[in-house]
């Protein structure tokens, strides 16, 4: 294996884990500052109303992403084989 190779593996690992994990940080994200802005306009400082509606949306996100998720990972790991394969 080449360095270039190697180079072009880490990048390509790199896409995977932001193609995986960027949505379900986006969707915490966005819900964490939508309770925050909320927390903030009604003055109500608790901390665990928050914590409830962003576990509930990371949860409701994962069942409806992960087909994405999981075809994105076959496709990497499969991609991964194929590259062993060629090598030995």
């Amino acid at each position: 294996m080449t360095p270039t190779d190697v180079l072009e593996l880490s990048r390509e690992s790199v896409w995977v884990t932001l193609k995986v994990g960027g949505p379900i940080l986006v969707v915490a994200l966005v819900v964490g500052l939508s309770i925050s802005l909320v927390q903030a306009l009604t003055q109500i400082q608790e901390m665990t109303l928050s914590f409830v509606p962003k576990i509930i949306a990371i949860f409701v996100a994962l069942v409806l992403l992960l087909p994405f998720m999981l075809t994105t990972l076959i496709d990497f790991t499969r991609e991964l084989m194929d590259r062993a394969i060629a090598l030995g």
